[in-house]
């Protein structure tokens, strides 16, 4: 279910997960909760009991409906190979236009029976309509009219505004706007760029912070301004998203936009006219200088045990991750750190478990992002600390097994790092945080993959590279770091 959820993370597009009756299909629930709450289209499809049992208490019974209603947006059970096609259509119908999970369940004998010999022709083209609708004409005047006399705009882009990002870019240009993102739309232009300001945010910077607190307006595409983002509420604010559910929902912005965040960015850059701001682009550099400034003289602090701060494992992977990378993290302060230090590339994506913060979240996804991209030469990497990669970490022969080029950069510190640092926060002992670990690039190898394992910063650099470079199978560096998220 996580793999699923990273499939449709990164294309949009569904993907299916499918398991047996009972504890088969109880376990997709917390994958399918992910994929729920990040809005990505995934298809479950679970096995039943024989429909002839259902009911007195058959072995594996779990009344399935019931189980998966709160998750799915769409469940249905098929019986009978009749109207097994229009069910699976209307399963992906409403993953696809709803972004959310659909359920089919097969009880065992409704899988045997065959196939109808006259199936509908596929694919069936007039089920789903487009999406591409343009805003309302008094919107996007009102829109302009806040942009075009604006001294300081700022572009905030959210995931949502992901599959637009050239587009959106294009127009940053054009009217001279810095462009900050969420943290769920790290990647979304090269660190680099002179108007990339980073993330916003709990997991951001304060390069991003402080633009953002100098803006006079602020156009908002694709975000959902949960709490952690903290979209500041004191800018007067253009916020376009295609779901109106979206627009104001935890608190009233000045103008709401109902319509395609592409169309919307295309009508803006045609009315828009060309801008050039100097001195904005001036200030988002020398903040930029500040904070790699700060970010080199952390990368000289170790903890109590002289472990190394995970600031330099972040430079490193800057420099060597390639572009048109994905990145699927984990959840944690290893998570906190690459948000702050990782400097993204051009065409970089990165996954996470948005919403809902699942730990254990980073390897699954990455399987699901290589199923997307394995022959589309796209490299896949994922990030995780020791708790979250303990989660799943059986799933790393399934990686073996299917020859997946996977390299997974694991901080190591034995403890559950973010839990210790909640406890310290609110006056409570560090209580239960502490884990036993085995030899993770030991455990990489006997799997059949391949391991280093790296104590020293003088190694990491050549452990990385050469774990990057691996294209038979998946790669793993275990990398002992100090318990920090700053």
């Amino acid at each position: 279910a996580f793999a699923a959820s990273g499939f449709a993370k990164l294309t949009g597009h569904p993907a299916a997960c499918l398991a047996i009756a009972g504890p088969g299909a109880t376990n997709l629930l917390t994958g399918l909760w992910d994929a729920k709450v990040d809005r990505a289209p995934v298809l479950a499809m679970t096995g039943q009991v024989q429909t002839q049992v259902l009911g007195p208490g058959a072995f594996q019974e779990i009344p399935l409906a019931e189980a998966f209603a709160a998750v799915s947006e769409w469940s249905q059970t098929v019986l009978g190979q009749e109207n097994g096609t229009e069910l699976m259509a209307l399963a992906l119908k409403h993953a696809i236009v709803q972004r959310d999970v659909a359920h089919l369940i097969f009880p065992d004998d409704v899988q045997n029976l065959p196939a109808r010999q006259d199936p509908p022709p596929r694919p069936r083209r007039g089920r789903i309509g487009d999406h591409r609708i343009s805003p309302p004409q008094e919107m996007v005047d009102t829109a302009v009219g806040l942009l075009a006399g604006a001294e300081r705009p700022v572009i905030i882009a959210g995931n949502g505004a992901r599959p637009f990002r050239e587009a959106i870019i294009s127009l940053a240009e054009k009217i001279d706007a810095p462009i900050i993102t969420t943290f769920k739309a790290k990647g979304f232009m090269a660190d680099s760029h002179p108007l990339a300001c980073g993330v916003v945010g709990r997991s951001g910077t304060p390069v991003a912070s402080a633009v953002m607190g100098k803006a006079d307006a602020l156009l908002v595409l694709g975000a959902s301004f949960s709490n952690h983002t903290g979209i500041a509420g004191w800018v007067p604010t253009i916020q376009v998203d295609l779901d109106r559910m979206t627009l104001g929902k935890f608190s009233p912005v000045d103008i709401p936009v109902w319509g395609d965040i592409g169309v919307t960015v295309d009508l803006l850059a045609e009315r828009l006219g060309s801008a050039d701001r100097p001195e904005q682009r001036a200030a988002v550099a020398a903040r930029k200088d500040d904070w790699r400034a700060e970010k080199a003289r952390r990368r000289t602090v170790t903890d109590d045990l002289g472990r190394m701060h995970p600031s330099v494992i972040f430079h490193e992977l800057s420099t060597l991750v390639p572009d048109g990378a994905v990145l699927s993290v984990d959840v944690g302060n290893n998570t906190y750190a690459f948000g702050h230090y990782f400097e993204s590339g051009s065409d970089q994506d990165v996954l996470m478990s948005g919403y809902l913060g699942s730990i254990g979240f980073a390897f699954p996804a990455a399987m699901g992002a290589w199923a997307a991209v394995r022959n589309q030469g796209r490299k896949v990497i994922s990030i995780s600390g020791d708790g979250g990669f303990g989660q799943y970490l059986a799933e790393f022969t399934t990686a073996v097994k299917y020859g997946m080029p996977i390299t997974h950069v694991l901080l190591s510190n034995s403890e559950l790092g973010k839990i210790s640092r909640e406890q310290i926060g609110a006056l409570r002992p560090v209580w239960q945080t502490s884990l036993v670990n085995p030899d993770f690039a030991e455990f990489a190898r006997l799997c059949g993959g391949r391991g280093w394992k790296v104590e020293n910063p003088g190694e990491l650099r050549t452990a990385l590279a050469e774990a990057l470079a691996v294209t038979d199978g998946p790669s793993l560096v275990e990398v002992t770091t100090a318990a920090l998220a700053t």
